[in-house]
């Protein structure tokens, strides 16, 4: 039996956190390679400045040094982030810090950014480029917990680690760092992000990786508007909707429902794909779109896309269905691709949003 089918059977056993670590060791020692072809023509992408076989990507938050990067590749996906990569390490909040929510298929945690550190991230993926790695790598960079000046610290994430990076994702929306959410605050957003775009620029300035802002999907309506408008406004390459949710819907069965911290998976689907789309309409489609929150299908990828998402990532449902998810969800996404007479990925985006 591979390990695809056993050895997720297996770390679901666990709790959840050596799970976690368990699975990023099988990774880094290639035990995570997938049996699969080439994907499909008609999912192929182009983002970033680069050609992608497949949209599928891994959200942030599963390998937070780097350390499998190469491994997550050979599971099929299309691009890989890693992350959230602070400065100084840190380690996080303490333990247990992740549940499991069975019954909802969904997770609860509350890490807080826990991190080696940019000097472990870096050669991480120094070490992945130089022995040939060409994967498409986004890097979620955080601030510190006890950082008294955010700017400094995102500064300093993407200056040394914009080398590696096909683009890099600005998270000021985990609910697991005191005070960090509010840096989605028109004012302080319009400064983090002009100061950031600023100096990638002067770091490089002929091919400078993308820029990307990870939101929240607990935002107020002048929250959206505000962030629309300075995305817009400053030029930034794409939003990344969403990040977990601080909220609870009456929905949930699972015990570990009144748990504080971040909610992902199946109940976080409907909203962050409801912002998705409004977000995409606010922006006017100009902007590259993430669809993030609750994928676990092909059709629910192929509603993030009709509802404006130009790539989409996922990350709870390894946990439920194992690595072989990947694979499953490219080929239901292909299918429905083919069902609607839609050549590419890019001829299905925000359909949902025209009518089409």
């Amino acid at each position: 039996m591979a390990w695809a089918d056993l050895g997720a059977a297996l770390l679901r056993r666990l709790p959840p956190e050596r799970a976690h670590d368990l699975a990023i060791a099988a990774l880094k020692h290639g035990l995570g390679r997938q049996s699969v072809g080439d994907d499909p023509e008609s999912l192929k992408v182009r983002a970033f400045g680069r050609d992608l076989a497949n949209p599928i990507g891994l959200a942030a938050g599963f390998d937070k040094d780097a350390e499998a990067v190469a491994g997550l590749f050979e599971l099929g996906f299309g691009f890989a982030e890693v992350g959230t990569v602070t400065p100084k390490p840190q380690p996080g909040n303490p333990k247990p810090r992740i549940f499991r929510l069975s019954a909802d298929q969904a997770i609860v945690n509350r890490l807080g950014f826990n991190s080696a550190g940019l000097d472990v991230a870096d050669a991480n993926l120094g070490r992945y480029r130089r022995t040939g790695g060409r994967g498409v790598v986004g890097v979620n960079l955080g601030m510190n917990k006890t950082s008294d000046n955010p700017l400094a610290d995102y500064e300093a994430g993407l200056r040394r680690l914009s080398r590696y990076a096909d683009y890099v994702t600005i998270n000021v929306s985990s609910p697991n760092t005191p005070g960090l959410r509010a840096l989605q605050g028109k004012d302080k957003l319009a400064e983090l992000l002009r100061h950031l775009q600023a100096v990638r620029k002067e770091l490089m300035a002929d091919a400078p990786p993308a820029l990307l802002l990870k939101i929240a999907p607990d935002l107020s309506d002048q929250d959206r508007a505000d962030i629309a408008e300075i995305a817009l406004d400053l030029k930034l390459d794409g939003l990344i909707v969403s990040n977990t949710t601080t909220a609870r819907p009456d929905s949930l069965k699972s015990a570990s429902k009144a748990e504080t911290g971040g909610l992902s998976g199946r109940p976080l689907f409907q909203p962050s794909t409801e912002l998705l789309a409004e977000m995409t309409r606010r922006t006017e489609g100009r902007l590259l779109m993430v669809g993030v929150g609750g994928v676990a299908s092909g059709a629910d990828a192929y509603a993030k896309i009709r509802a404006g998402a130009n790539l989409v990532q996922l990350y709870t449902a390894l946990i439920y269905d194992g690595p072989e998810a990947v694979g499953r969800i490219k080929r239901e996404l292909a299918d429905l691709l083919a069902g609607d007479g839609f050549a590419t990925v890019a001829d299905a985006r925000g359909r949902d949003l025209s009518g089409g």
